[in-house]
């Protein structure tokens, strides 16, 4: 591994990268920029979180990926839906809310409702089975856990998350009408994004304290729905032998357990933009 090239290449190409980190065996061994002093917006990344929640509330058997995403709403928005739509959305489960693999939805919700909204999105083909990224799904989901745990999802994650990584400085929003909204808007600092890899690097446990499964890291980590680049988890990305959590703008995560091997970073970069990522994989990965 070669740090210093990798970090040359950031200062000598300009690139706005805020902080890098690189643990191995589970330890920092490199770390660069600003890591722990300022949180950045980590956009997608953030429905990572949302899937280690979901796997908190399955390990506690109180959700079942088959079951419609129906059953988990709020009686009052279902009472308004027709007929029709009560009928596509009978057949998206919650675990293809988790895999991006319902047609259709567009990309984010809006207007004042996202529920409503969401609700009333036109689906041509509700069978089709294909991946599309949607920030739809993730809110779908924050809604279902807030209804399944009977109070905010934002307090629960301060609680069963950032409480148990030691995390103390972030950012959220929720929706117009009152959810955590989940598909992004969370800013943490480079280094606490770390140890959501580390989290899922070791199988669910954190400084020797069980969060979530093997069970469940192993489902979420693995390619549940196949899409251009390479496959897609519950909110996790396939990367080579391991998985990503991917964020736009190049907020990233690598975690290669097979290598013992975490990288982190943070920053504003345009994601048509590879080379960041091609000097990463060179000098820090050697491929």
């Amino acid at each position: 591994m070669d740090f210093a090239s990798f970090t040359k290449d950031i200062t000598d190409n300009h690139w706005n990268v805020f902080g890098v980190e690189v643990y191995e065996n589970g330890i920092l061994t490199h770390s660069y920029g600003d890591t722990t002093e300022n949180i950045y917006d980590i956009y997608s990344a953030s429905k990572s979180i949302v899937s280690i929640v979901v796997g908190i509330i399955y390990d506690r058997g109180l959700i079942d990926f088959d079951n419609s995403i129906l059953e988990y709403l709020p009686k009052k928005y279902l009472a308004d839906l027709s007929e029709e739509q009560k009928e596509k959305f009978s057949k998206i489960t919650i675990r293809r809310l988790l895999t991006m693999s319902v047609v259709d939805f567009p990309f984010r919700p809006e207007g004042d409702d996202y529920l409503e909204f969401s609700l009333n999105c036109t689906i041509s083909d509700v069978n089709k089975r294909e991946f599309n990224y949607s920030n739809i799904n993730t809110y779908l989901v924050c809604v279902a856990l807030t209804e399944i745990i009977g109070y905010d999802l934002g307090l629960f994650i301060e609680k069963e998350i950032f409480e148990k990584l030691n995390i103390a400085k972030y950012e959220y929003t929720r929706s117009p009408e009152g959810y955590f909204y989940g598909a992004s808007q969370v800013k943490l600092c480079v280094h606490d994004l770390s140890k959501l890899g580390l989290l899922m690097s070791s199988g669910g446990v954190y400084n020797g304290q069980r969060i979530i499964s093997e069970e469940y890291v192993l489902m979420a980590t693995s390619i549940q729905q196949m899409n251009r680049e390479g496959g897609y988890g519950f909110y996790f990305w396939k990367y080579r032998d391991g998985f990503s959590i991917n964020g736009k703008w190049k907020q990233k995560c690598y975690c290669l357990p097979n290598r013992n091997l975490i990288i982190s970073f943070l920053s504003h970069i345009e994601d048509t933009d590879c080379t960041l990522i091609e000097s990463m994989e060179k000098n820090l990965l050697e491929i």
